[in-house]
């Protein structure tokens, strides 16, 4: 059993308002990201929820995945997956982290993830490009107790990467998706641009 823990909890501070409702081709970002979780080869999805929790479970009313709410969710990003990985660690044999805000990610990278934690059972399995380490992170069971121990003083779950560094396997997969996410409103004028960009190209073809 893999479970994907989307994490959706955060207040977006430096984008101004909530970054995950923001909508890119109609879509908003949080509805992009399940939509890929939910349609990839994982288990089951949980969406944390925490700032604005109505809002994003009402916009993902109509997809197949569990709610868990982080009441922590003001004390940063660790409490998320903390709140996560609770929820599904006595019956999951590894989870997947997965921000809210990778706009661009695909069902296809994380299945490239999911693949490589089956085929070398590494305890960590991380999403890179050309070397680059991104999202998602799977994280065998071994390593549910560390995950439980993470703060955001302590570098969250960064910390248990670097420590487990050797013996980390990277699922290559052939695009930027798994490295882009959203901090700044110039962040997403920049995904705007691609799809503008994209969809012109499609036109003209």
């Amino acid at each position: 059993m893999i479970s994907l823990i989307v994490l959706a909890a955060g207040s977006s501070i430096r984008f101004g308002r909530n970054k995950l409702l923001e909508k890119i081709g109609g879509i908003s970002i949080i509805e992009r990201v399940v939509k890929s979780a939910v349609s990839s080869k994982a288990d089951e999805v949980v969406v944390v929820l925490g700032y604005e929790s109505e809002k994003i479970r009402a916009v993902l009313k109509n997809f197949n995945c569990k709610f868990v709410f982080n009441e922590n969710f003001r004390e940063g990003q660790s409490s998320s997956v903390k709140a996560g990985v609770r929820s599904v660690m006595g019956y999951a044999d590894a989870v997947m982290i997965l921000p809210g805000d990778l706009a661009l990610i695909t069902p296809a990278s994380i299945n490239k993830v999911i693949e490589e934690y089956e085929k070398s059972g590494a305890p960590v399995v991380v999403a890179s490009y050309r070397g680059f380490l991104g999202h998602p992170i799977l994280f065998d069971k071994s390593l549910f107790n560390e995950i439980m121990k993470i703060s955001e003083e302590k570098e969250g779950l960064k910390a248990i990467v670097n420590q487990y560094r050797d013996l980390i396997k990277k699922a290559e997969v052939n695009s930027d998706e798994v490295l882009i996410d959203i901090d700044y409103e110039e962040d997403i004028l920049k995904i705007l641009h691609r799809f503008q960009s994209f969809n012109k190209g499609l036109i003209e073809n």
